[in-house]
């Protein structure tokens, strides 16, 4: 049996990758990996806010292509640990680090962790983020998407093998924040994402300095995060409206599909990978 599935039929040509809103496949056909066996092999990798979500999916993929993992949490040390246990099952070291990104002590115990378990860092993948919780400081969002980013990425370098790379996850929403404007839900979330990204771009001529690349990987709502999830709570049927405008959204593993392919490919000039439908922000 045949079915219509959110599921991006990928062309590459050359260095562009162009993703197609959808494409019917059988039912029972499951997303695979996009990285080769032993792409990554004896790489050292940290996904931030990895116990769940794109991040889990993300580091399950480097681990399945060979590449040691940090699993980094804020809070949930069960769900982190039992997601640990079933990447070793890929014969790679796998570690858990509880780290709330926006205290500057609780970070520097994670990278120390990770300097003595590790030895240091081939990739840092910069996808925790967050803003839209209920009963937090008025500046969270700008504290957690822009100067924590910023400040790991800095405590970070020591760390950082030449030659590493740096992805920062991001979205559509907040990377086009200055000439599209998004829901009023989301806004404060993405005026600070965007922030961030800035700030992180202005720190590329020193990662360059040692041939360290920077890429941000920007997508549009994701179905199945919990962002999308406290969206649509804000402002019900958001999910649904946009998904109309786009044609399709993605889910989360073939999002999660794209940052891992993101940690391997070419660099775009510009330092921003677009997965999915781009037209709805750059017509206007």
């Amino acid at each position: 049996m045949y079915a219509r599935v959110l599921r991006p039929l990928v062309v590459s040509v050359g260095e562009l990758r162009i993703i197609s809103p959808s494409v019917t496949v059988p039912e029972e056909i499951t997303l695979s990996n996009p990285l080769a066996p032993a792409a990554l092999a004896g790489k050292r990798i940290l996904v931030t806010g990895s116990s769940r979500g794109i991040g889990a999916d993300t580091a399950s993929y480097f681990a399945e292509a060979g590449a040691d993992v940090v699993i980094n949490y804020r809070n949930k040390a069960a769900r982190a640990e039992k997601l640990a246990a079933t990447l070793r099952e890929h014969n790679v070291r796998v570690i858990t680090v509880q780290a709330d990104l926006t205290d500057a002590d609780s970070v520097a115990a994670m990278l120390e962790t990770i300097s003595t378990e590790f030895g240091g860092l081939d990739m840092l993948v910069l996808n925790a983020s967050g803003g839209m919780e209920t009963g937090v400081a008025e500046d969270y969002a700008m504290v957690l998407n822009r100067d924590s980013q910023v400040n790991l990425l800095t405590q970070a370098l020591p760390l950082l093998s030449d030659g590493a790379r740096v992805v920062f996850v991001t979205s559509h929403q907040a990377h086009f924040i200055g000439t599209v404007p998004t829901m009023p839900e989301y806004e404060v979330v993405a005026l600070s994402k965007r922030a961030g990204e800035d700030a992180l771009r202005e720190l590329i001529p020193v990662l360059q300095k040692r041939s360290i690349g920077f890429v941000v990987v920007s997508g549009d709502m994701i179905e199945g995060t919990i962002t999308a999830t406290l969206l649509e709570r804000a402002n019900p049927g958001a999910i649904d409206q946009r998904k109309e405008s786009a044609g399709r959204l993605y889910n989360v593993s073939e999002f999660a599909s794209e940052v891992a392919l993101a940690a391997t490919e070419l660099i775009p000039a510009d330092h921003t990978r677009y997965v999915g439908d781009v037209s709805f922000f750059t017509r206007r």
